[in-house]
C-alpha cells in the first residue's frame, strides 16, 4: 500500500458515476411530467376539499424517485442497501380518494421508468394516462344518483308530487317514508334524465307540497 491508496476514497470515485448532464436532464424531465400529473390532478379533482399539498408532493415524488432510481442503477451494492433502507418507511397519512393512490403510483412509475432511460416510454405513457383519465373523470354521468326530500301534508299531494317526480326522472326508488299526522316526509333515490333540476322548483307549486330538497349523492357524503 502506497500513499496514494491511503487516501484513495471510493466515495470520490462514486461522485462520476452519473454525469452531470444526465442528472440534469433527468431532473428537469422528472419535474415536468410531475407538473404534468399535478395539472390532471387539479383538473380531475371531485372530492370534497382539494389539497394542494397533495398536488406538490406528486411532483415532488417524481423527482425524488428519480433520484433515487438513478443511484440504484449507478451502483448495485447500493441498490441491495436502498431495498433495505425503504422497507423500514411507514406511510401514516389515509387516503380517502380511491383516485389518489392512482395518482401517487403514477407519479412513482413515471420516476422510475425515466431514471431507467426510457424517456419516450415514461413520456407518452404519462400523456396516454392522463388523456384517459381526463376523459373519464370529466364525463358527466347522469346516473349519478341523487337523494330527493319531500314534504306533504298527506297522501293526495304525496300522489300528485310522485307523479310529477317521475316525469322527470328515468328512475325512482323510496328509501325511507315518515308518517305524521298532517305531514308526510318521503327520501326517494332518483336517477335524473338531464341535468336540469327545475322540476324541484315544479314540485314546491303543487298543492300540499311543503318543502322538496335535491340532494346530489356519490356514495360517500352528501353536499
Amino acid at each position: 500500500m502506497n500513499f496514494n491508496d491511503i487516501f484513495k476514497s471510493s466515495f470520490l470515485e462514486n461522485v462520476s458515476a452519473i454525469s452531470i448532464v444526465d442528472m440534469a436532464l433527468a431532473l428537469l424531465l422528472a419535474f415536468g411530467l410531475g407538473v404534468f400529473i399535478f395539472l390532471v390532478y387539479k383538473k380531475t379533482y371531485a372530492g370534497v376539499m382539494y389539497s394542494s399539498s397533495f398536488g406538490v408532493t406528486l411532483v415532488a415524488l417524481t423527482m425524488i424517485t428519480t433520484l433515487v432510481i438513478l443511484a440504484v442503477t449507478s451502483n448495485v451494492v447500493l441498490s441491495l442497501g436502498m431495498v433495505g433502507a425503504l422497507s423500514i418507511v411507514r406511510f401514516r397519512t389515509a387516503i380517502k380518494e380511491p383516485l389518489d393512490i392512482a395518482f401517487l403510483f403514477w407519479a412513482i412509475a413515471a420516476g422510475i421508468v425515466l431514471a431507467a432511460g426510457m424517456i419516450p416510454l415514461a413520456v407518452f405513457g404519462s400523456v396516454f394516462i392522463g388523456v384517459i383519465i381526463l376523459i373519464f373523470a370529466n364525463r358527466k354521468d347522469m346516473t349519478n344518483p341523487f337523494i330527493v326530500v319531500l314534504e306533504c301534508d298527506g297522501h293526495e299531494s304525496e300522489e300528485k308530487a310522485m307523479t310529477a317526480l317521475m316525469q322527470h326522472t328515468k328512475r325512482c326508488t323510496v328509501k325511507s317514508k315518515t308518517a305524521r299526522k298532517g305531514s308526510v316526509e318521503l327520501n326517494l333515490e332518483v336517477r335524473l334524465r338531464s341535468t336540469n333540476t327545475d322540476f324541484i322548483n315544479d314540485l314546491t307549486e303543487i298543492e300540499g307540497v311543503r318543502s322538496a330538497v335535491l340532494v346530489s349523492y356519490n356514495g360517500d357524503y352528501m353536499g
